[in-house]
């Protein structure tokens, strides 16, 4: 303020007062802007807090979101799990039948082969035991002068050589005389009085009979005591 005002303020106490005045409105005017400026009013509070809990739902709802989008990946994921291992389990079962099968097929060509082999087997049998027999009467028909001889000697030791290897593939002789007579073992072809024998027991063998394994090759050839 220059000196002449202030001087005329001095002279005027009107004026004086009136200055004053003025510089006490423009300091209220400063004040009620500051405290506009430092203090919302309640229609901008309401409003901050409006956004505010617009904010919170919307952070919820992104949340909820990523859960479900979670929960659903998982629930997929185990879904894919359960279905590959009902495959597995589908094609484990599926081998294990096919084990039993090809287990069960072996097992029964393995049978089949042996009956085979013991059908063939017989059928050599058969067809040697002649030849076993026709020794046996030959070694029986050797006078007693010539059992000594060389010739008596090499058919015996071809003899027995031959029964040993009949004996080496399970061919055995079927026991008959003095023993009771048994159909399964034995071929009864005439009854004959005997008192050495009672009745029912084998009293002459008149063809051996031989079994392979646990089967009957050849059945014994025999004469039966009979009742008396």
């Amino acid at each position: 303020m220059s000196e002449e005002m202030k001087k005329d303020m001095q002279d005027s106490p009107e004026m004086e007062e009136a200055a004053q005045d003025r510089e006490e409105e423009m300091e209220a005017d400063v004040d009620g802007g500051g405290e506009a400026e430092g203090e919302a009013g309640p229609e901008e509070a309401e409003a901050d807090s409006g956004s505010g809990e617009t904010e919170n739902a919307k952070g919820a709802g992104e949340g909820s979101w990523a859960e479900r989008k979670a929960a659903k990946k998982k629930l997929k994921a185990e879904k894919k799990q359960d279905a590959l291992k009902e495959k597995i389990e589908e094609l484990e079962d599926r081998v294990k039948r096919q084990m039993a099968e090809f287990e069960n097929f072996r097992k029964r060509s393995e049978k089949e082969k042996t009956a085979m082999f013991e059908t063939g087997a017989k059928s050599v049998i058969e067809k040697i035991l002649p030849v076993v027999d026709n020794f046996e009467r030959g070694l029986a028909s050797i006078p007693e002068d010539d059992k000594g001889s060389a010739f008596a000697e090499g058919m015996e030791m071809i003899y027995k050589q031959l029964i040993s290897e009949l004996e080496k593939i399970e061919v055995k002789p079927i026991p008959a005389l003095g023993e009771e007579f048994n159909p399964d073992f034995h071929n009864a072809v005439m009854q004959v009085e005997s008192q050495d024998y009672g009745p029912g027991i084998i009293a002459q063998e008149l063809q051996k009979g031989y079994t392979y394994r646990d089967s009957v090759v050849r059945h014994s050839m025999v004469a039966v005591t009979s009742e008396s």
